[in-house]
């Protein structure tokens, strides 16, 4: 399984960005999927996560502030970034655990730069 996430790029405090992360898998709608964030220094963190079934869930660093949406008919998982803050500067990635949650797939990763 390929994940290629798209979308990052540079904006200011406040503003807003949206990721996507396409999945080339005939099997999507069965994965539960994961977008993690890497700032420099720090270790990987989950910033949220959607079920087959569409619940969701956040870090609470950012709760209220992104919402994570998925589109089995295209595939893809999104991530609505809104209010952004510098310390939500970090390379994103997409991630699934495959249907079984045996697997660990992961995308090439986009950078997100939020100036203050």
């Amino acid at each position: 399984v390929q994940l290629q996430a798209s979308g990052g790029g540079l904006v200011q405090a406040g503003e807003s960005l949206s990721l996507s992360c396409a999945a080339s898998t005939s099997r999507f709608s069965t994965y539960a999927m994961n977008w993690y964030r890497q700032a420099p220094g720090k270790q990987r963190e989950l910033v949220a996560s959607i079920s087959t079934g569409s619940r969701t869930n956040y870090a609470d660093s950012v709760k209220g502030r992104f919402t994570i949406s998925r589109d089995n008919a295209k595939n893809t998982v999104y991530l609505q970034m809104n209010s952004l803050k510098p310390e939500d500067t970090a390379v994103y990635f997409c991630n699934t655990k495959g249907t079984y949650g045996f697997r660990d797939y992961w995308g090439q990763g986009t950078q997100v730069t939020v100036s203050s």
